[in-house]
């Protein structure tokens, strides 16, 4: 294990049994954090996690949280602090995705999306506020789709707009415990996620409208959490970094 200034770390991350959830736990234990790998429905990618964690040495549990559920949120924050002390990394990744044209959103999805999207990365934030030690770190999982026009996404961009809002705010509300609070941004991210109902013509046609012609890979995302963790980055607060190859 490599040790970046995180091996005494304690982190939480949401939504961690696959894709970019997981290349995030996963470079946090690699720099030596302890991970509580959260996960609402596959308990066994989850589990894999985990064990792909401990196989490099490193350590990690996992719980079941909904993280839209304010006890549960709770609870996240009481297992890791059980387990390994007092946390001090929040990255918010749990989410899910919901396209139609605005003029035919149905408002139960249109609720489920915000309970999911903002609802759960403001209780794990509230909750982090009080919990989190001093010095700490929170990084949201934003979208890139918030600085483009794509029909069919409005609904969904407007979810990240809005964590992006909280992220600002909470910056400022935590700033003189020099906790840091920012947003990373991804584009168009090889996942299981994004390929879903998106044909290989469209998938190529965002490839290649980003300036560096290719979708984005999970790990590099989760490289750009783990600094935002370190030393390094102990004057970037209340940002949101777009991480998208130059997407947009």
């Amino acid at each position: 294990m490599s040790s970046n200034g995180l091996s005494r770390k304690v982190a939480i991350v949401t939504g961690a049994s696959r894709g970019i959830g997981r290349a995030i736990a996963l470079a946090l234990a690699a720099e030596g954090a302890a991970v509580l790998a959260n996960y609402v429905r596959d308990r066994t990618a989850a589990d894999h996690v985990v064990a792909d964690i401990q196989a490099r040495g490193g350590r990690a549990t996992v719980v079941k949280a909904d993280v839209s559920i304010a006890k549960e949120a709770a609870a996240l924050f009481e297992a890791a602090e059980a387990a390994y002390g007092p946390v001090d990394i929040l990255v918010n990744n749990a989410g899910l995705a919901h396209y139609a044209p605005i003029r035919d959103y149905d408002e139960k999805d249109f609720d489920h999306l915000f309970n999911v999207n903002v609802k759960g990365p403001f209780l794990m934030c509230r909750e982090a506020a009080g919990r989190l030690t001093d010095g700490g770190t929170i990084v949201n999982i934003t979208s890139t789709v918030t600085r483009v026009m794509l029909p069919r996404y409005g609904v969904y961009a407007a979810t990240k707009a809005a964590v992006e809002q909280l992220t600002r705010a909470l910056a400022k509300e935590l700033g003189d415990r020099q906790i840091t609070v920012n947003a990373v941004a991804p584009g168009p991210t090889d996942t299981a996620l994004f390929r879903h109902g998106k044909s290989d013509d469209q998938i190529a046609a965002m490839a290649q409208a980003a300036a560096l012609q290719r979708l984005g890979l999970p790990e590099d995302i989760a490289d750009v959490v783990v600094f935002l963790a370190t030393p390094a980055a102990r004057w970037v607060s209340g940002q949101c970094l777009p991480v998208n190859g130059g997407f947009a």
